[in-house]
């Protein structure tokens, strides 16, 4: 009988945190074109937010995720290559 390869599980965490954070995802977009390469935030807010946040992206006439990663870009400019 063949042995199963040994996988890692769900909830082991990486030897070095910060080059995980960096890595990039190892699936690429369909089409193959890295530019468009995206990462998921997941944060918690109240119902309330939540509903404030939807309803400003509606009048806006954007999605919730465009007016977010909009504002994210604006907060958080990129930088050349220092940390902050």
């Amino acid at each position: 009988m063949t042995e199963r390869p040994h996988k890692r599980a769900f909830t082991a965490r990486p030897a070095d945190p910060e080059s995980w954070v960096k890595a990039p995802n190892p699936r690429h977009p369909r089409g193959g074109d890295t530019a468009t390469f995206t990462a998921r935030l997941t944060i918690d807010v109240t119902p309330d937010m939540r509903g404030q946040i939807k309803i400003a992206a509606f009048q806006r006439g954007v999605t919730v995720a465009d007016m977010l990663r909009e504002l994210l870009a604006r907060e958080f400019p990129p930088t050349d290559g220092a940390t902050p």
